[in-house]
């Protein structure tokens, strides 16, 4: 049993140390609670106070409402408190146990108490329930305080009624900075910045909130230049007005502005400026600067929080960067930051993208509470994993929690039939989607059901269904059939759907290899050569294979036929003694989808210097034995080196896992997760 400290100062300590580190569980709530009856301390309002949030941070705010109920002749600073408390948690629904637990104690409520309310009712949205405490107000004599009617200004702007904001502004008999700051604020944000520039220059009297208003005003509607001028005239910068701009640089992807304002704020910069370059560089694809950041940001001794984590996840998700996604969960246990909804899905996405199921399924069932995303990223994790029964049993879960589907949901199910070659519950599901859960399958579904359809040979039955399709096919359905013909060596079928292609985007180089190799794996080289020339007709050119793989938190990149990695000629030694590996194991190249009609032995040394095959080399020969090997490709895995791989895993003793643009390979002791089914 935990011991709780007797003295009232201790157990202020004791209480401010445990709330803000850890959840206290019931038990030590009702320990606490005794304390407090056994030594008189109610007239410690700090102490009262502090256990009242207490009970909110670990979840009981019942037990907070029943306390403060039972006290006698409790302060009324102490209600405020609770509904201050309420708002701050996030639990704002409950600040209507709070007000009616004062009403019932015969303490009326005070200016401060329906400022919190308001501000309440406009975070949780309750635009009616907002329309009712302004009736409140108005009963109460107080509608014309202008820090009330700041709040119902504030309050109808972001439950979006601009016409009640305007009018509660036009109503006032005196307006000052904030509430002119606020009508700024709502005008801009419902796009009238016209309105909201002519306020700002009549304004007699302006501050930081005033300047910063505008500028986050013009970077909303994406005009940079006018934010930016705004910027520099200025007087009064802070550290909002900083990061208003460089968010807005960020929002329109002009990161070298963005990075040079960054460079220039110096000392500064707080833990959001970090957050915005950090997301900024995740969104736009630039992943291993957003965790460089991250490093520089650690160096300089700023305090990450939950935001800085799920960018920094994210990157790793799409980096495949296990270690450093694992050293971030890790951090977030130290630090012991809360885990919500947001964080945890971002953990359970990490995991599952690079393909550590084990991981992210602990995750998910350490959540207390788990929103329609935490479950469609483990459904879809699953799925893409091949672990396509795992995901309908986590469906079937899902379900009856009471949490309804969405069409991620149904993407994530339908895509783990294909990758596991589950046909018959696939259509069960792709036909239930209308019928049964009242959802319209998306070109994105019909694209799932023409790739399970087509991997399993029902070329026929797939033409049929894009056929029947309420929409226009988009390339990825079409591309999904067109892999299927491959595989099945439909030439003829596999000729019209890549002129289709073409027809929709002439552009992608894509559509032509996915010919050549069709043409190529029939020796038709008369036909390579034209597609070949057709590309070169057009000015397109083919997306070269890249690998990437982390090794001691740095992630390496190669590229197919790429020679200048510092380490290459360690890495071709060690290719060398892979090919020799592979022989000995009989092991035949197949080199049908080599493109070139050229010798055997050149189309053998032109797979051998395939991008995954670069990367596992390196992986194989710079991380200790048994350690997994982790990969991620930008296209899909061709399949001679899908036979290597296999073979690898079990020369090595290794497991080999290679994330391809469509799926996860698992390769252990011989053998694919997928079956050879991909």
């Amino acid at each position: 049993m935990t011991s709780i400290p007797k003295n009232l100062s201790s157990l202020a300590d004791y209480l401010a140390f445990r709330s803000q580190n850890a959840f206290l569980n019931l038990s030590e709530l009702q320990q606490i609670h005794c304390q407090i009856l056994t030594n008189d301390y109610f007239h410690s309002n700090s102490l009262v106070t502090n256990f009242l949030s207490s009970c909110f941070r670990s979840q009981k705010p019942r037990y907070a409402l029943v306390f403060l109920q039972n006290l006698t002749s409790p302060d009324p600073s102490l209600w405020n408190s609770m509904i201050r408390v309420s708002l701050e948690s996030g639990v704002c629904p409950d600040f209507l146990g709070f007000y009616s637990g004062m009403l019932r104690n015969d303490v009326l409520p005070s200016k401060t108490s329906f400022s919190l309310i308001l501000r309440s009712c406009a975070i949780s949205g309750e635009a009616q329930l907002g329309e009712a405490f302004h009736c409140q107000i108005m009963k109460m004599g107080f509608e014309y305080d202008m820090i009330l009617q700041t709040g119902l200004l504030d309050f109808y702007a972001k439950v979006g009624d601009l016409k009640c904001a305007k009018r509660v502004f036009m109503g006032m008999p005196r307006r000052d900075v904030v509430a002119n700051n606020a009508m700024i604020s709502a005008l801009s944000k419902h796009g009238y910045v016209e309105e909201a520039r002519n306020l700002f220059d009549n304004m007699t009297e302006r501050n930081s909130c005033s300047w910063n208003s505008m500028i986050t005003c013009y970077c909303k509607l994406g005009d940079i230049n006018s934010a930016r001028l705004m910027f520099d005239c200025n007087p009064v910068k802070d550290v909002v007005s900083w990061n208003a701009i460089i968010d807005g640089y960020c929002k329109s992807k002009q990161l070298v502005a963005a990075q040079e304002l960054f460079l220039l704020m110096g000392s500064a910069r707080n833990s959001v400026t970090w957050n915005t370059m950090i997301s900024a560089y995740v969104q736009c694809g630039e992943f291993g600067t957003a965790i460089s950041m991250f490093q520089q940001m650690q160096s300089e001794n700023v305090k990450p929080t939950e935001v800085t984590m799920v960018s920094l996840l994210s990157a790793c998700a799409h980096l495949g960067a296990l270690d450093m996604g694992e050293w971030i969960h890790g951090y977030i246990r130290t630090k012991r930051l809360k885990i919500d909804v947001v964080l945890g899905n971002a953990l359970i996405d990490m995991y599952c993208k690079c393909g550590a199921l084990e991981a992210a399924i602990d995750v998910f069932h350490g959540l207390s509470r788990k929103n329609i995303f935490c479950w469609n990223s483990i459904i879809v994790g699953l799925g893409m994993n091949g672990r396509g029964e795992e995901a309908i049993a986590a469906f079937i879960v899902m379900e009856k929690e009471g949490i309804k589907p969405d069409g991620v949901t149904f993407v994530g199910i339908l895509s783990g039939c294909s990758h596991s070659g589950l046909l018959s519950a696939g259509q069960r599901y792709f036909s239930e989607m209308l019928g049964v859960y009242g959802l319209e399958p998306g070109v994105e579904h019909y694209g799932c059901m023409v790739d399970l359809l087509g991997r399993a040979g029902y070329l026929k039955e797939a033409l049929e269904l894009i056929r029947a399709m309420p929409m226009k096919p988009n390339s990825m359905v079409l591309g999904s059939l067109l892999r299927a013909c491959q595989i099945h060596k439909d030439t003829k079928l596999g000729e019209q759907v890549t002129q289709q292609l073409l027809e929709l985007d002439p552009c992608d180089g894509g559509n032509y290899v996915f010919l050549s190799n069709l043409y190529a794996s029939l020796s038709r080289w008369d036909d390579v050569n034209t597609c070949r020339k057709l590309m070169i007709k057009r000015g397109v050119h083919k997306t070269p294979g890249c690998s990437s793989i982390e090794v001691n938190n740095i992630v390496h990149e190669f590229v197919a036929g790429d020679t200048s990695h510092p380490q290459f000629t360690q890495i071709n030694a060690f290719l060398d003694e892979i090919a020799k590996e592979l022989k000995g194991q009989g092991h035949v190249p197949n080199t049908a989808n080599v493109l070139h009609d050229i010798e055997e032995e050149e189309k053998e040394g032109a797979i051998r210097y395939h991008s995954e095959r670069i990367a596992v080399a390196f992986g194989l020969m710079s991380t200790p034995p048994g350690k997994t090997i982790r990969v991620v490709k930008n296209l899909r895995t061709c399949s001679d080196c899908h036979s290597a791989m296999k073979l690898i895993s079990n020369a090595f003793k290794r497991e080999i896992i290679v994330r391809d643009r469509k799926r996860f390979h698992h390769f252990r002791n011989g053998s694919c997760s997928c079956n050879d089914y991909w």
